[in-house]
């Protein structure tokens, strides 16, 4: 089942009665929403999920241009291997993931719920208290950074009985968590704006040209408050487009068509890149993690386009 929310979480349009499973031991809901306006600055979409009486799968969570903030609602999230191989695989009840270059694997035996907030990296500091950089390619319980915090904030969603009202509980303490810090440069935000609409096209070069700073300095602050370098960063949001084009509804894209409209040089270009990022061939993720609605796609997944712009 799923059900999309076109605004904020008190005015989502009716579920379907059509698109509820009808099969007595399986769920398989996914609910996507946008937060509360006053947090649009910061958050770009929730993504609720809850499965029970699906087969055993391991799954990919790919690189993007968003932080990973997961609540989870019943069972704890399996982590079976992190971006950083030298972290030990674990389970989480919330999980924190800053931006990454390498995939995450989420493994689950059938059972799944919870709800994924895709953060924008330059929010860290107003919503954390720390640089998204603190948080490259590590994934960290929420208490890790937010103390009881975290905590507090499941056991509001916990409680909640429908999608709307856990989007709603979300919004209410993240609200209270928001507090622009003012410490995010002007020149970072420049920079991470003009690539964004870019799609990651932008030489560094000319990137730090948009700034006036020098190629080196752009690159250290960069990635400091992003966690990644603006070439690494650029990487991630060509790669973010391309994946999502070759999962959308309808006939897939051809490769050859896909890198031209990506910005890469060739199909070439494009398998390597996707090799690299999502740890197999494009054809093979479209395969085992395509459009099918019985694939689990909602970790670090999901359809959504980038956030409206926003400062931190």
């Amino acid at each position: 089942m799923t059900q999309e929310f076109a605004g904020a979480p008190g005015t989502v349009r009716a579920p379907d009665p059509t698109a509820v499973t009808t099969a007595p031991d399986l769920v398989d809901e996914s609910v996507r929403a946008r937060p509360a306006t006053a947090l649009r600055p910061y958050v770009a979409w929730y993504s609720g999920y809850r499965q029970r009486g699906l087969p055993p799968a391991l799954h990919r969570g790919l690189p993007s241009p968003y932080l990973t903030f997961i609540v989870t609602l019943d069972e704890p999230l399996t982590m079976a291997g992190h971006p950083d191989p030298a972290q030990p695989p674990g389970r989480f009840v919330t999980l924190l993931g800053g931006l990454h270059t390498a995939p995450a694997l989420i493994s689950h035996d059938g059972r799944q719920s919870g709800i994924q907030v895709a953060v924008h990296p330059l929010a860290a500091r107003a919503l954390f208290g720390l640089p998204a950089g603190e948080l490259a390619e590590v994934d960290v319980p929420a208490d890790a950074v937010l103390g009881a915090v975290a905590e507090r904030l499941r056991e509001a969603v916990r409680e909640a009985r429908t999608w709307p009202e856990r989007f709603a509980a979300l919004d209410g303490a993240l609200l209270r968590l928001a507090h622009p810090s003012g410490r995010v440069p002007p020149e970072v935000l420049r920079a991470w704006d003009v690539l964004r609409r870019s799609g990651g096209a932008l030489p560094v070069a000319a990137l730090a040209e948009e700034t006036g700073w020098s190629g080196r300095h752009l690159q250290d602050r960069f990635r400091r408050e992003t966690g990644l370098t603006p070439k690494a960063a650029a990487r991630v949001i060509r790669f973010d487009r391309a994946r999502r084009l070759l999962a959308a509804p309808g006939p897939a894209p051809r490769l050859a068509e896909l890198a031209v409209r990506c910005g890469y040089f060739d199909q070439a270009h494009l398998a390597r890149e996707f090799r690299t990022l999502a740890g197999c061939a494009p054809t093979v993720w479209l395969a085992e993690e395509g459009p099918d609605e019985v694939k689990f796609r909602n970790v670090q997944g999901g359809a959504a386009g980038p956030g409206p712009e926003w400062e931190a």
